[in-house]
């Protein structure tokens, strides 16, 4: 009896929602004039889940039928619209058209349906004969003769309110006008970028942000918005912020926000991938429209690019939200993922699931998908969110096809991952394997704990904080974590070797959406200092990674002290923990003035931005310290063609002001405290200068 109960719980745990919800049991009392018929009833049930259990635990997924056309989804005209989906081991597939995006709303829309047709790649098709423009649709896979339930096509390019149905429209009516003339900014070297993360909903929906479409796509193109005080804030704060690139936080259609709820409340991040190849309606205006999602963001990525402003989509396709739910493995079961030695999902994410970049169909899906993006919505660039968990031959391959696509992309990502993974070390994209990428650059979280100390110990302290031995870890942020004579590796917090074979593969970073704010931390971390001390700690740690080799990464607001009220993982937190307070730009107003003026040196002085390791070590020569907790290094010789020939950069940490002794030569001051005289008009007479505490000094002959 036991073990038929066990049974019976266990079939109703491997069936799907629709009928689970239709049987009722308490805790396995069942009633005894009941027993028998359920014994009956789930009989064959048990036989078949079983089968079609056993029968996919025992696919050999090498030996699937690949597809080698790029015509998945649909291709619409309008007399004829083609729907193809790649689902090898179904027996059967089901295309239901529908008039509305949302089932639950609109019970009485009868689909119509039609079986689709297999070829021998696997692929099922379907042609629905005239216009179908605006409908929307989905699959239903009949596998082991279990029917699976009713998914979104993975390769749709829009879809309705909440995710629930593709749909099928015509692409070349979503482009806002002038759309074919629109160009990014010029972009030369990777070096040159300076990276601004940015969360939409973030920009705008603060009281004070002076922005009408709040949390909005539309509301990053409005012009001419202001704060309480009369400042800048959205568009015009970022164009005269000077940064190069704004990468928005996730923006493909995700979970956990309910579209359906106008003026919705709910919060989330967006690492909680749904549809990887449309954007997510809680930005768009309307959300049951899959078109207007499209071209607001469109006209997004054109505003900005008309406002010198390069656009980076932050991409997660290391994992889904949903496992064994997914709109992926209801069309093939586990092909998608990776699976344990026992056969389970593994979770190298931390999120349940991790995708299986390795195999050939997912692979080429990644592929498709970032082409697809480039190619639909002209966007600059993308992070790879756990990056760690792809393959590096996949990433190879991405690089390479984006790479020949816009030579200008710029490629990066997090080389960690959230767990173990059945993927060998050796060939995950690591941080320590960055080198084997070509063109693609990782964080690295040496600079950013060495700054501010460890993200996984809210107290601990870094170089700015006060914590000493950290001065190895901010030299091999200055050379962005590459080879350079000077560093001695063995005392770097992390890394005990270079990581980057070029500086452009190195993220130099204090802070990002996850974990504290720094200003956040230095309250944790430091809270016997004045707030001026931790103000001077704040800007010094902005300084050390703007003036470092490598690419700069900023976190919105961080220019004005962000703070997330002490929140340290605010992916769901609601709008008042997350959102950016435009009105600390008046109150933080020159550590501001001195950020932008610092973007502003870092960009006119190429030296500050060598594209390559030899010409690194050709160029920048470290110098003693008189004191701990300082670092000074020399870039000689016109480094990058810089007219500066030579650039003496000083860092002090420490709670007094220290005297350094000035190499010979003709020295004129550039940065003492929270000056910059972009014209170094001041010369220095003195042999000796005195350095602020926990500041820079930079001058230059």
């Amino acid at each position: 009896m036991f073990f038929t109960n066990f049974l019976l719980e266990f079939i109703l745990n491997n069936i799907d929602i629709k009928s689970k919800s239709n049987l009722k049991f308490n805790n396995f009392a069942y009633q005894s004039e009941n027993y028998n018929f359920l014994k009956m009833k789930f009989f064959f049930s048990v036989l078949s889940q079983f089968s079609f259990i056993s029968m996919i635990l025992s696919q050999n997924f090498n030996t699937y039928p690949l597809y080698n056309g790029k015509d998945l989804g649909v291709t619409f005209t309008k007399t004829k619209t083609t729907i193809k989906v790649w689902s090898p081991i179904a027996e059967a597939m089901t295309l239901r058209v529908y008039k509305f995006g949302n089932s639950i709303e609109n019970t009485k829309d009868i689909p119509e349906e039609k079986q689709m047709k297999k070829n021998n790649q696997g692929v099922w098709s379907a042609d629905l004969m005239g216009n179908y423009e605006g409908k929307f649709y989905t699959l239903q896979a009949t596998i082991g003769g279990k029917l699976m339930n009713e998914a979104t096509d993975p390769y749709t390019k829009a879809v309705g309110v909440n995710g629930l149905r593709g749909q099928i429209i015509d692409l070349a009516k979503t482009n806002p006008k002038n759309w074919e003339t629109d160009k990014s900014p010029l972009f030369l070297q990777k070096t040159d970028a300076i990276l601004y993360e940015l969360h939409v909903r973030d920009a705008s929906i603060a009281a004070n942000s002076g922005i009408k479409n709040k949390g909005k796509f539309l509301g990053l193109t409005e012009k001419g918005t202001k704060n309480h005080f009369k400042q800048s804030t959205g568009l015009d704060h970022l164009k005269e912020f000077g940064v190069t690139h704004v990468h928005l936080l996730p923006l493909y259609d995700y979970f956990t926000t309910d579209e359906t709820i106008k003026d919705n409340t709910q919060y989330n991040w967006g690492y909680d991938p749904l549809n990887y190849n449309c954007p997510e309606g809680s930005y768009s205006t309307n959300p049951y429209d899959g078109n207007v999602r499209i071209q607001e963001f469109k006209k997004l990525v054109q505003t900005f690019h008309q406002n010198g402003l390069r656009v980076v989509m932050d991409v997660v396709y290391n994992h889904t939200m949903f496992g064994e739910t997914s709109n992926f493995n209801q069309l093939v079961p586990n092909y998608y993922y990776r699976q344990t030695a026992d056969g389970k999902f593994s979770n190298a994410s931390g999120c349940g699931n991790e995708t299986a970049s390795d195999r050939a169909m997912f692979q080429k899906f990644m592929l498709e998908s970032l082409e697809y993006w480039v190619k639909e919505y002209h966007v600059d660039g993308f992070r790879f969110d756990l990056m760690g968990v792809h393959d590096i031959e996949t990433m190879n391959l991405i690089s390479k096809r984006l790479h020949q696509l816009r030579p200008d992309i710029l490629l990066y990502g997090e080389g960690w991952t959230s767990g173990d993974s059945p993927l060998p070390e050796e060939r995950r994209s690591l941080k320590k394997y960055i080198s084997k990428i070509d063109k693609i650059a990782a964080f690295s979280d040496d600079m950013r704990d060495g700054l501010k100390g460890s993200v996984f110990e809210k107290e601990d302290k870094g170089f700015v904080s006060g914590k000493p031995g950290m001065e190895e870890s901010i030299k091999f942020g200055v050379v962005a974590s590459t080879q350079h004579p000077q560093v001695n590796y063995e005392k770097v917090i992390y890394a005990k070797a270079p990581w980057a074979a070029e500086p452009f593969q190195c993220i130099n970073y204090a802070e990002c959406h996850d974990n504290h704010t720094l200003f956040d931390r230095l309250e944790n971390s430091n809270k016997t200092n004045t707030a001026q001390e931790k103000t001077k700690m704040h800007i010094l740690a902005q300084t050390i990674f703007l003036t470092s080799q490598g690419i700069p990464f900023i976190h919105a607001g961080m220019e004005f002290s962000r703070t997330k009220k002490g929140e340290e993982n605010s992916f769901k937190s609601p709008d008042d923990i997350n959102e950016i307070d435009w009105d600390r730009k008046k109150q933080y107003e020159a550590e501001y003035n001195f950020l932008k003026s610092l973007v502003q040196l870092r960009k006119a002085h190429p030296a500050f931005r060598i594209p390559s390791t030899k010409l690194i070590q050709k160029h920048l020569q470290f110098l003693d310290c008189p004191e701990k907790n300082m670092v000074a290094f020399r870039i000689n010789g016109n480094a990058n063609k810089d007219k500066w020939k030579n650039i003496l950069v000083v860092y002090n940490a420490n709670p007094t002001a220290i005297n350094f002794d000035i190499p010979t030569g003709n020295w004129k001051l550039v940065l003492d405290g929270l000056k910059i005289d972009h014209d170094a008009k001041t010369l220095v007479t003195a042999k000796r200068l005195e350095v602020q505490p926990y500041s820079a000094l930079i001058i230059v002959e």
